[in-house]
This record gives structure tokens, C-alpha cells and sequence, in this order.
């Protein structure tokens, strides 16, 4: 990792952190999107001096990655990251610092994930770091108690193990002597990996004595059965310390044969011999998450959805007093329409500062405990971690169209100061974009956003690069994708559009409702509305040569212009996109998502072929690239399959690009550089001048 911190210091300027723009500069590629360095967790120090981050590398050459962690001194101006721990070819991340300094971070050095610790002083790392637990499953994370005298731990542990792994994992799916796998009830399998009944992501209690382990801990689930963190996504956001250490609060989904149905996360407590295991929501059928404890203990918050299976419900903040019924519970942001997804309390419990979706940014607010009043925080860009410090400053972490994560500091006056710029060397070195945002009527006349990202100050026309984002509830706001980006779509000479369709986040729950059943009605109308409003908004933008891309939802639309917008577009490209609604809802795993989506199962749905693609496949003429992971059991590749065997047969050029060791998404790095390069030729072939845009049309 010292080539980081030999790139870090030579982008450093004496009069801030941000390098120059270099006479040279070149367009950005898909192997910058690659190698470019991923900041990950942020922890800052008890007397607030130092932040400790880890930063993930990849190699240029054989695309492997691996993470350091890096010291950085927060109060000094262009002050520099220090290595602090950096195994060759292992990773260390996920840092936390003790109140008495001692860092605690996780490491594959002794060949599996375990938890190890090192002593900081005057911002230099004292002795060498120390391997703090020895256990038998990998820890997928960890928490430190208030005071750092009790750690909880979490990973995937068997429900018959009474400690932190066992021999077997459980797995009552594979009873031998042969390889099949017999299940009795769903889920079989979930987002990328066949499900292992018996086998649960599960939280342990220790005590630290001198920074290490003590005891073989105390499973705190009880008679649960479920996983907490929740799979596939969650992680330490879900689980609470008690301030009097006494106990842990944690986000729990309930394994059992209604899983797959089920959106209802609840919030447990326990105490943390493992005794005393209490539901503090179980009014609330829906999702509740993100607990979060005052520093006095007195109150806690999470976030609570209110309508039963469906994920993209509306988070309210609520507050409830220690001691009171659930049915005390203030719903602190109930008259705010937006939906929360971070919780982080103020050092004097006065506010909470949240994250949430906003018209085309992410930023941070602060929420008055005592009025709920909102206030917003940052600026444009898309916010992640936010640690908010004794002298009212916030130091949050960041992102944009423009560059990846890098560290940032609000002070309580409201100015900000960037801290890091981990890749500002090679930024230097890459062109940047121009960003517009426009605004137009949409389907009802509701005000619709999108954006146009173009390469900056290139001359002529431009083809256009027309991005539809999945979810459906998402946003392609201003943020940076190490997947779908718009500036590397945009530094191919194209001028990538994004329109915010209904559906999409960040303007309201009842925008977002909209596309409930309607899937193929309102944000089809958007998107022809958008188009046509980006022609208007940029005359750079060559309406004539235009190919669209979407994955998801955005990959179903794909399909669904096809058959019903088949003159627009020169080329389609469509990754893991639904093609046929009634394979895909008695195929995918999280039931909930297309029942809702639906509206219930697909025997019981009054029109249940209305929005399905496969019935226009008449129509279809546009060229076609087809893209899928074999591991994508949210929507099977075979998805893609089915549209790309009607393309070949009815003689649309067309193609298919298939990872055996992807899932939803392309996440390796030589994967996505495969997966660029062929999109780009795809795009390029069809938005030629040379006539070839017309072939197959």
C-alpha cells in the first residue's frame, strides 16, 4: 500500500487538498474506474484529534484488491494519511477506536477475518499490531462497548453452536450422503448464494481484557431464529449499545417459512450474558432499524417503516423514552417527507444528524430532538458516514458524479474543509465533466429532474447516452457509481441522461408509491418526456444517434422500449433486466419486493400480464446487448436468456455477455473492465456516423 501514500503526498498543495487540473489531461476509462482507491470506515479518536479510515487498492495488473488503514491528524490543514497498518497482500479494515486509544480494527492476516488492536500515541502507531481474538468463524464485524471493556461480534454461525464457531455450520440442507440440497421451506437461496438453513448471521458478547478476547462470549438471540445483522445488506448500523453496557440492542428478521414475504425487521434487546432477550417493536409489523442511543441512555431512536411488506416505505426517525411502551413512540420526522438512512446522535443529545435521499443528493440534516425541525447540513454530492464532534463540527465522508469518497469536515459555523483526497493524483490526470440538472413536466404534470453529464468543453455534436436507473425506488443522483458511472459513460464523447422517473427517491413517498402496479405506464411517459426535454435543455446532444441502458428495473425497461418505444434508440443495452414478469415472480427469492410491486401473488393479480415485456416482443427491431450474472438470484439470468434467444431468432443483432461469478452486480474488477469494454463497443457501433447506426433498424 505505499504506492497510496507516495500518490497522496505528491497531490497534496501547499494551499489545500485538491490537484490541479494537468495541461495533459485525458478522458477517464473503465481501468481508472477500477483501480481508482475505495475509502471505506471512519473512526475518529476519543480526544477527537485523529481519524483512522481504511482505503482499498487494487492492482493495476491483476486487478486483486486488498485495504490498508491510514492515521490522519484532523485539525491541521493539508495534514497527511500515515500507514498504520498494512499487511502485505492481507486487508485490515473496518477500524474503531477504544476511549483509551487502543485502535481495534479487523484483518485476514492469520488467514481468516479476526479482530486485532494497535496502540496509538501522538499520531504514530506504538509497537506492533496484536491479533485480539482467535475464533473459529470469520467475524464480519464488530462493536465496541462505551466504555471498550465489552465488544460484540457478529458472522454467520451455526444456531446449534453455543460459540463463536463450531466444527459443522449447521446446514440441515445437506443431509448426504450424496451433493443434494433438500429444503422444506423458502428461502432456498438469496441475492447471490443458496441458502444455508441452520446457518445465521449472529451476534456474541465478549469481554476485552488487555485488548484481547476473553471467554467463548454469549450468543445474545436467544430462542431467535433469524439473522441480525439482516441479510443481505445490513451491518453495525443495526446494532446499539446500551450507554450503561448492561446490554445490546439489534435489528432482527425471523427465519421461518414467511421470510421471503416479510419485510418486518424488529429491534431486540438483551443483555449481554445472552439473558432477557426482549422485542422492543413488536407492534410494528414493517421494518424497524438503525437504533440509536442518547449519550445519557434516556432515548432511543430508530427508523420505522409502516406499511408491511414493502422495502421502499417511507423511514421515519422515532423516538422512544426509556421505560415507556412502544405506543409512547414520538415519530420525530412524521410531518418530513423524506426517508431517513443513517441515525447518528450530537455529543449533547440536542439533535440527530440523518442522511436522506433529496431531489438528486444525498445529504446530511440535523433533526432538534426537542421540535423535529430539519435542517440540512451539506451541500450537493452524496453523503455517507457522519460523526458529529464536541465542538459542533461534523466530519462526514462524501462523493459525487465528479470523484469518489474522500473525507470532509463542516464546522459548527457551517464551513466546510476537505480533509482527503485520496485520489487526487490520478484525478488530476482525467478530464472532468460538466453536470446540468433540468427539470420538466412530467406524467400528471409533476415535476420530473434529470441530469445531462457531458465531457467538459468538447466541441460538435454529442450521441447520447440514455440512463435508466433500477431499484425502481432509486435515484442516479450525484453520486459516484463503481458500477453504473455516468462520467465515465460520458468521457466515451457521449452525454449521458438521466431522468428521475415516478418511482424514483428522494421527492416525496408519495412520488415514489407511484410506480406501485404501474411499471410500465408513468415512467415510460417520463422517460419519452425526459428525452425530449434534454434535446431541449443541450443542443449538443445529437438526438438522432442514442442508446439506452438500464439494469434492474432500468434493465425491464430495456425490454419494455423494445416493444413499446422500438423507434427511438439506435442500440439497447439491458443488464439483468425482468423479461417476464410471471417467470420472474415465481423464480425470485425476496418474495415481498414483486408481490408488492404487483400486487400480490401473480395467480391472485387482476391483470397480471399488463406491464410484461414478453407480450410486444412483435415489436421488437432494436439492437440488443444482454448482460447477467449466473449468481443473480434476485433476478435469474435466465431473464436475460429468454429475450436474447427471441432476438437471435428473430434476427435483431444482438448479444450476450454472461459471468459465471457475478451476481446482480459486476463487482471485480477485470469483470467490470470486460463489461465497459463491451458496452462501449456495443454503444459505439450504433451511434456511428458511418451509416452503421442504421443496421438491423
Amino acid at each position: 500500500m505505499t504506492k497510496f501514500f507516495q500518490t497522496f503526498t505528491a497531490a497534496l498543495l501547499a494551499t489545500g487538498m485538491m490537484a490541479p487540473a494537468m495541461a495533459g489531461a485525458r478522458p477517464m476509462t473503465a481501468q481508472d474506474l477500477a483501480n481508482l482507491k475505495r475509502m471505506g470506515s471512519v473512526s475518529v479518536s476519543p480526544d477527537e484529534k485523529w481519524a483512522v479510515f481504511d482505503v482499498t487498492e487494487t492492482d493495476a495488473d491483476s486487478y486483486e484488491r486488498s485495504s490498508a488503514l491510514y492515521l490522519l491528524d484532523i485539525e491541521t490543514d493539508n495534514a497527511v494519511p500515515v500507514p498504520i497498518a498494512d499487511t502485505a497482500g492481507k486487508s485490515e479494515h473496518s477500524p474503531a477506536f477504544a476511549p483509551n486509544g487502543r485502535l481495534y480494527y479487523l484483518s485476514d492476516a492469520s488467514g481468516s477475518e479476526q479482530l486485532w488492536h494497535a496502540r496509538i500515541t501522538a499520531g504514530e502507531q506504538v509497537g506492533n499490531p496484536v491479533q485480539a481474538s482467535d475464533l473459529k468463524a470469520d467475524i464480519a464485524g464488530f462493536k465496541l462497548s462505551p466504555t471498550g471493556e465489552k465488544i460484540v461480534l457478529w458472522g454467520d454461525i451455526a444456531k446449534d453452536c453455543p460459540t463463536f464457531g463450531c466444527e459443522k455450520d449447521g446446514n440441515r440442507a445437506e443431509p448426504g450422503p450424496g451433493t443434494g440440497r433438500e429444503y422444506d421451506e423458502l428461502f432456498i437461496r438469496h441475492w447471490s448464494s443458496w441458502e444455508t438453513p441452520g446457518n445465521y448471521s449472529r451476534i456474541f458478547a465478549f469481554d476485552l481484557k488487555n485488548g484481547k478476547l476473553t471467554g467463548d462470549g454469549a450468543a445474545l438471540d436467544g430462542d431467535l431464529v433469524g439473522d441480525s445483522p439482516s441479510k443481505p445488506f445490513g451491518g453495525g448500523e443495526e446494532i446499539a449499545w446500551v450507554p450503561g453496557e448492561d446490554g445490546v440492542f439489534f435489528a432482527l428478521r425471523i427465519a421461518d417459512r414467511n421470510e421471503p414475504k416479510s419485510t418486518n425487521i424488529d429491534i431486540y434487546g438483551a443483555k449481554t450474558n445472552g439473558s432477557g432477550t426482549v422485542n422492543y417493536t413488536d407492534g410494528n409489523e414493517a421494518t424497524d432499524t438503525l437504533p440509536a442511543f442518547s449519550s445519557d441512555g434516556e432515548w432511543l431512536a430508530w427508523a420505522a417503516m409502516e406499511r408491511p411488506g414493502y422495502e421502499s416505505d417511507r423511514l421515519v426517525v422515532k423516538l422512544r423514552k426509556q421505560g415507556s411502551d412502544e405506543s409512547d413512540a414520538i415519530a420525530l420526522t412524521e410531518d418530513w417527507d423524506r426517508s431517513v438512512g443513517s441515525i447518528t446522535w450530537t455529543p449533547d443529545d440536542k439533535y440527530l444528524v440523518v442522511t436522506a435521499q433529496d431531489v438528486l443528493d444525498h445529504p446530511a440534516f440535523a433533526v432538534e430532538v426537542a421540535t423535529g425541525k430539519v435542517t440540512r447540513l451539506t451541500g450537493s454530492g452524496n453523503v455517507g458516514t457522519t460523526i458529529p464532534l464536541q465542538d459542533g463540527s461534523l466530519l462526514y465522508t462524501m462523493n459525487s458524479l465528479q470523484a469518489p469518497t474522500d473525507l470532509y469536515r463542516r464546522a459548527a459555523d457551517g464551513s466546510v474543509r476537505q480533509l482527503t483526497n485520496i485520489n487526487g493524483a490520478e484525478l488530476a490526470e482525467i478530464d472532468k465533466v460538466e453536470i446540468e440538472r433540468f427539470s420538466f413536466a412530467g406524467a400528471n404534470g409533476d415535476t420530473v429532474w434529470g441530469q445531462i453529464i457531458k465531457p467538459e468543453g468538447v466541441p460538435g455534436e454529442l450521441p447520447m447516452a440514455f440512463l435508466v436507473h433500477g431499484g425502481p425506488q432509486g435515484s442516479f443522483g450525484n453520486s459516484w457509481s463503481t458500477r453504473w458511472n455516468p462520467k465515465v459513460m460520458a468521457a466515451q464523447g457521449y452525454a449521458a441522461v438521466t431522468i428521475d422517473f415516478h418511482g424514483s427517491v428522494g421527492y416525496g413517498q408519495e412520488f415514489t408509491d407511484s410506480i406501485n402496479q404501474d411499471w410500465g405506464g408513468k415512467p415510460l411517459e417520463d422517460l419519452k418526456l425526459g428525452y425530449a426535454a434534454a434535446l431541449e435543455t443541450d443542443p449538443q446532444i445529437d438526438g438522432d444517434r442514442a442508446c439506452a441502458l438500464g439494469g434492474s428495473y432500468g434493465g425491464y425497461m430495456m425490454n419494455w422500449i423494445a416493444g413499446n418505444w422500438p423507434d427511438r434508440f439506435d442500440c439497447l443495452i439491458n443488464h439483468a433486466g425482468v423479461f417476464d414478469l410471471r417467470s420472474m415472480a415465481l423464480s425470485t427469492e425476496e418474495l415481498w419486493f414483486d408481490q408488492w410491486e404487483h400486487g400480490g401473488n401473480w395467480w391472485t393479480r387482476p391483470n397480471p400480464e399488463k406491464w410484461n415485456p414478453v407480450n410486444h416482443i412483435g415489436n421488437w427491431k432494436t439492437p440488443t446487448l444482454f448482460i447477467h450474472g449466473e449468481k443473480d438470484f434476485r433476478i435469474p439470468y435466465t431473464q436475460s436468456i429468454m429475450p436474447f434467444t427471441v432476438a437471435q431468432e428473430m434476427e435483431i443483432p444482438s448479444k450476450l455477455l454472461i459471468y459465471p461469478d457475478e451476481n446482480h452486480w459486476v463487482l471485480k474488477g477485470k469483470n467490470s473492465v470486460q463489461w465497459y469494454r463491451t458496452v462501449f463497443d456495443w454503444m459505439d457501433k450504433w451511434t456511428a456516423t458511418d451509416g452503421q447506426d442504421s443496421e438491423g433498424q
